[in-house]
């Protein structure tokens, strides 16, 4: 499987080598045009001074330095586009290399995509197993642009899937995996969609009513403008009055005129959706050129057909008929627009189309969304290839891992522990020294299993489970604001995750760290068993560290299945390590004195 790493490693550094090509070669062309633009403008002055001092020198000629003038700045326009394509997929490759290396932590903290605003302190699980923010699962999966597709990306991270939803995602990543070339079309496609926030208000505008008339109204006012025209046509021709003409074209300037509100409002509020579905019309245009097997995959293919026309023909619709708008403020053509109403006749057709197409664009964003969610859980599968779909089954609770490691850490750096949750074990208590692994253990379980609810490939050998609710206390903390003590901050959390085993749809899996370590040895043993009895009768199963030894025997305290199993420390010559491996049974030791005395404390 390092082989398989090594690869992707090789393609990432391959594409990055060509993007910085690319950026190289536009950047020499860039710097040709510069010079013949130059050129260009001097040969056209001198052309210009030619024509006026040379009664010879036609004005017609000085057509073509402007019309080569015209060409360069056309030309410009598209080496720009290019180097600005080729800029995003070395920034796309380098951000995988990041990935590969360990070195990502914080990159997406740059442009917002680390998920920071996802954060909820009141979830179950999130705060406390970094899912979201610096150094996040997120920052570390995420490949989604738009808004929408890191909304729905998060929304699988904040809570499970069905079995049958997790099963569909794993055979949707099984396909995506392998095609890089798609991946990352869409994230350079989706790329300018980042900052477009907007896309947000699609569906809301799509689904909006106008005031502007339907039905036989509005193809009455549509044929408004055919008594001038053809007045107008029979003058011409005729040799009869205009006078005709000019009360039918006042006739509908009058209608224009009572209508002149809901034509604007329409016209007005067209701008920025069009815009925005522009942005989303090339990752429209690139989906509808796929063909899937997996059926996730080709039930959002189909999301983007609507009565038979693609998504990406009805935006450009849109913005053909936009494009109509704008010849309004054309002066060549602006006595025609005025005999032809053609603000209000645009208007007409935009919100047409509005009514046509508008209420299926939240479709086409949930599409996209989906895809780019699933999309990101493929691009983390193709990077991390030695990692395994989970095996959801029935029944449980059941959490069976083999050689489990922490998604955050660099998979070389990474100690790998066996962890079995079940009916005969379901509560395992974790003793150990300051540092020695215990904390992380939690968060290696936590994190896993978030990953195998989503849909994701896990880091461990082999994961088996069945659907379980997470709800964890690993860093609490006090809050001078709200009045809390760290203790009382605890005890609220400790209260909302037993409500939580009781109401949960699935058992719940609690994750609890040094359960009320601000209080003395004798009352963490009664408070800890009481809490742990009353989660084992709501059907619960999870993990409690401690390195309070007395704790640590809370076993003894409870009539069900507890496991204690421990982390050790080594201390020699003033220096202290640790293997992080887990072994059974309660530690025999801490840590403690030695560090103090290891600072200089004389203890």
């Amino acid at each position: 499987m390092s082989g398989e790493r090594t690869s992707v490693a090789d393609e990432y550094t391959r594409r990055a080598t060509l993007a910085r090509d690319a950026i190289g070669v536009t950047d020499a062309a860039e710097e040709r045009l510069a010079n013949a633009r130059l050129t260009t403008f001097l040969a056209g002055g001198l052309l210009l001074l030619g024509v006026w001092q040379v009664e010879a020198i036609h004005g017609a000629w000085l057509l073509v330095p402007v019309a080569a003038f015209v060409a360069l700045v056309v030309w410009h326009a598209r080496l720009t586009r290019r180097r600005l394509s080729a800029e995003r997929r070395l920034a796309i490759h380098l951000r995988g290399l990041a990935r590969l290396d360990g070195t990502w932590a914080g990159c997406g903290s740059e442009d917002g995509t680390d998920g920071a605003r996802f954060v909820l302190p009141e979830h179950p699980y999130s705060d406390h197993l970094d899912v979201f923010g610096r150094g996040s699962l997120f920052e570390l999966i995420n490949a989604a642009r738009t808004p929408q597709g890191e909304a729905e990306l998060a929304s699988w991270l904040r809570a499970g899937a069905s079995p049958d939803e997790i099963r569909a995602r794993h055979a949707a990543i099984s396909e995506l995996r392998p095609r890089l070339d798609l991946r990352e079309d869409l994230a350079l496609l989706g790329a300018d969609a980042a900052a477009a926030r907007g896309l947000a208000g699609l569906p809301g505008w799509g689904e909006a009513t106008s005031s502007l008339p339907t039905g036989a109204a509005r193809v009455a006012l549509h044929l408004l403008p055919v008594p001038t025209v053809l007045l107008t046509v029979a003058w011409m021709i005729a040799d009869i009055s205009l006078v005709p003409a000019f009360l039918a074209l006042a006739v509908g300037l009058v209608v224009r005129r009572r209508l002149t509100a809901p034509m604007e409002e329409v016209i007005t509020k067209v701008e920025s959706p069009a815009r925005e579905l522009g942005l989303l019309s090339g990752l429209v245009e690139r989906l509808e050129r796929e063909s899937f097997a997996a059926p996730f995959l080709t039930e959002l293919r189909s999301r983007l057909d609507a009565d038979g026309a693609p998504a990406s023909g009805r935006i450009a619709e849109l913005r053909r008929r936009i494009e109509w708008l704008d010849w309004r403020a054309n002066q060549l053509f602006a006595p025609i627009a005025i005999v032809l109403l053609w603000d209000l006749q645009m208007a007409l057709v935009l919100e047409a189309w509005r009514q046509r197409s508008g209420p299926q664009i939240a479709t086409w964003l949930r599409a996209v969304a989906r895809l780019e969610a699933i999309a990101s859980l493929a691009g983390y599968a193709a990077e991390h290839p030695a990692d395994v779909f989970p095996e959801i089954v029935e029944g449980g609770p059941l959490l069976q891992a083999g050689g489990l490691g922490h998604p955050l850490l660099r998979e070389d750096r990474t100690v790998r522990n066996d962890v079995v949750i079940d009916a005969e074990h379901r509560v395992m208590v974790v003793s150990g020294s300051n540092m020695s692994g215990k904390s992380t253990l939690l968060r290696t379980v936590g994190a896993n299993v978030v990953l195998a609810l989503a849909g994701a490939t896990v880091r461990a050998e082999s994961l088996t489970l069945t659907p379980l609710v997470v709800g964890a206390s690993i860093h609490v903390h006090d809050s001078l604001l709200d009045g809390e003590s760290r203790f009382y901050a605890e005890v609220s959390r400790i209260g909302r995750i037993v409500s939580l085993a009781s109401d949960g749809s699935a058992p719940l899996l609690f994750l609890l760290d040094e359960l009320f370590h601000g209080t003395n040895s004798h009352d963490r043993r009664i408070g800890a068993a009481a809490v742990v009895r009353a989660l084992l009768a709501d059907g619960a199963v999870g993990l409690v560290t401690t390195h309070d030894l007395e704790l640590a025997r809370i076993a003894e305290d409870l009539d069900a299945n507890v496991v204690n199993v421990h982390f050790e420390d080594q201390f020699e010559d003033g220096r202290m390590s640790f293997d992080y491996r887990m072994r059974p049974g309660v530690v025999n030791r801490s840590n403690a004195l030695a560090l103090m005395r290891a600072v200089g404390l004389d203890v």
